[in-house]
């Protein structure tokens, strides 16, 4: 899983968007199956995704995925947990666009 988010990962730098898109809905889902919903792992998957959506322009799934990957390290992490800021970056980011 590791090796098919980093390639995801480059498909978005190199802007092959839509390939990056379906690698890390594989990923994300697989976590998903495998792991739990709030897994960190999974929780970086949702973030990754995000990130492809919000350069692909579709705000509103980024919001979403964003909106629930802080709620839930929130939870689990606390508010002053490096991953917590982190998501909470990365949502003012998708609400600046």
């Amino acid at each position: 899983m590791i090796s098919m988010s980093h390639l995801a990962i480059m498909y978005r730098l190199q802007g092959k968007l839509v390939q990056a898109e379906n690698l890390e809905t594989i990923v994300l889902e697989t976590r998903e199956r495998l792991l739990r919903a709030d897994h960190p792992d999974t929780l970086t998957s949702m973030s990754n995704l995000a990130s492809t959506y919000q350069r692909q322009g579709k705000l509103a799934q980024a919001e979403d995925l964003e909106t629930r990957v802080l709620e839930t390290r929130e939870r689990i992490l606390g508010v002053d947990h490096p991953d917590t800021l982190n998501s909470m970056s990365s949502l003012a980011s998708a609400y600046q666009r």
